[in-house]
C-alpha cells in the first residue's frame, strides 16, 4: 500500500509540474485566458471533447493550435461552411485510374486535435459524421470502418451572435462534448499586453510538455486514482447535482426554469473532470469544491431554458449557481 501511495504521489506531482510547464508554455503566446488552457488540458486527460463559444477575435483558434505544439499532437483545423460534405471531414473513397482499384483518401478527422471552426455553420449531415466520431471513435468510408487515434479531440467553435447562415447544434451532438466554455473579452492590462506582443511580431519559440504517450500514460493513472467505494459520498453528490437539473427532480423554482436538464451523460463527464482537475492541482481526494468548479463547464450546454427564465434574462450558468446553493453537499 505504501509503494502504491508513493507512486500515486509522484504521478500527481508530475501530472501538476507538467499542467504548470503546458501554461507557461502556452503563455509565450496566449495573454490571459488560463481558465480556456486548463480546461482544455483536464479534456486531454478525460478524453472529452470542448465546444468554444465566443465573439470572434479573441484568441479560441490560437490558443488551440499553441496547445496542441506544447504537447506534440497532430492540430487540423476544418473552416466550417453551409456547402461542407461530410466526406470533407472523414474522407471519401477514389478511384486511381492509374492502379485501376479504388483507395481511400483520408479525412482532417484523422488526427488528435480537430479544430472544428464555426461548427454551427454545416448542415445537419456533416454534425452527425463528426458525430460518429466523437462518440465511437471511428468513421465510416464506403462499407469499411476505420478506426481513429487513441488520443482524439475535437474542439469545435461557435458565435454567439451571428444566426444568419447558421444550423443549430442538435442535442444530441452537444450533449457529446464534455465542456463548453466561454471565451470572455481580456482585461484591459492582456489586451494591451497582447497589442504589445502583436506590434514586436517576434514569434515564441515553445518546448514541448507532453506527447501522446505520455497523456495516454496519465488517463490511464488518473483513471485507476481513487476506486469508487472511496469517492461514494462525492459521487452521490454529482449524481444529485446532475439530478436536480431536470424539471421533475428540481425544486419548484427550478422546475418553471428549465425545460430539459442533463443526461446521465453529465453525471460520468462531470466524475471524470472534477478527478482530473484533482489530480492535477495535487489534491489526496475529490473535494466539493473540485465538483463545483467542474460544474458550470460541464452543465451549461446541457440546460435547456423555459421562455419564463430568458424572459427573466437568465442564462444555464445561474440555474447552475441556483443547484448548488440548493443541492447539500451531504444528504
Amino acid at each position: 500500500m505504501k509503494t502504491r501511495t508513493k507512486t500515486i504521489a509522484n504521478d500527481r506531482n508530475f501530472a501538476k509540474e507538467k499542467v504548470e510547464k503546458i501554461k507557461r508554455e502556452a503563455g509565450k503566446v496566449i495573454v490571459g485566458q488560463e481558465e480556456m488552457i486548463e480546461s482544455i488540458i483536464i479534456a486531454f486527460l478525460s478524453d472529452g471533447h470542448i465546444l468554444l463559444e465566443g465573439y470572434p477575435g479573441l484568441g479560441k483558434t490560437i490558443t488551440v493550435k499553441t496547445v496542441a505544439r506544447v504537447m506534440n499532437a497532430k492540430f487540423k483545423r476544418v473552416q466550417f461552411t453551409p456547402d461542407l460534405i461530410p466526406g470533407d471531414i472523414t474522407g471519401f473513397e477514389m478511384w486511381d485510374p492509374e492502379t485501376r482499384k479504388s483507395r481511400i483518401q483520408k479525412g482532417p478527422v484523422f488526427t488528435n486535435l480537430l479544430l472544428a471552426d464555426e461548427i454551427n455553420r454545416a448542415p445537419a449531415k456533416v454534425q452527425s459524421a463528426l458525430l460518429e466520431a466523437m462518440q465511437e471513435k471511428q468513421v465510416t468510408i464506403g462499407r469499411e470502418t476505420y478506426p481513429l487515434e487513441e488520443l482524439f479531440l475535437v474542439l469545435a467553435t461557435q458565435n454567439p451572435i451571428e444566426i444568419s447562415g447558421t444550423y443549430l447544434l442538435p442535442e444530441a451532438e452537444i450533449d457529446r462534448f464534455m465542456f463548453k466554455l466561454k471565451v470572455r473579452y481580456p482585461t484591459y492590462s492582456d489586451e494591451r499586453e497582447i497589442t504589445e506582443r502583436q506590434i514586436r511580431d517576434v514569434e515564441a519559440e515553445l518546448d514541448v510538455v507532453l506527447d501522446a504517450k505520455e497523456v495516454i500514460s496519465l488517463r490511464h493513472t488518473i483513471s485507476g486514482w481513487m476506486p469508487l467505494e472511496e469517492t461514494s459520498a462525492i459521487v452521490k453528490y454529482m449524481t444529485r447535482l446532475v439530478r436536480a437539473t431536470r424539471p421533475e427532480e428540481g425544486n419548484g423554482e427550478l422546475r418553471n426554469l428549465v425545460m430539459y436538464g442533463a443526461s446521465p451523460r453529465a453525471t460520468i463527464a462531470l466524475a471524470k473532470a472534477a478527478r482530473v482537475y484533482a489530480f492535477i492541482h495535487g489534491d489526496d481526494m475529490v473535494l466539493p469544491e473540485h465538483v463545483q468548479k467542474m460544474a458550470y463547464p460541464v452543465l451549461r450546454h446541457r440546460i435547456i431554458l423555459t421562455h419564463e427564465a430568458e424572459s427573466q434574462g437568465m442564462d444555464s450558468d445561474s440555474i447552475i449557481e441556483k443547484i448548488l446553493q440548493h443541492v447539500p453537499i451531504l444528504e
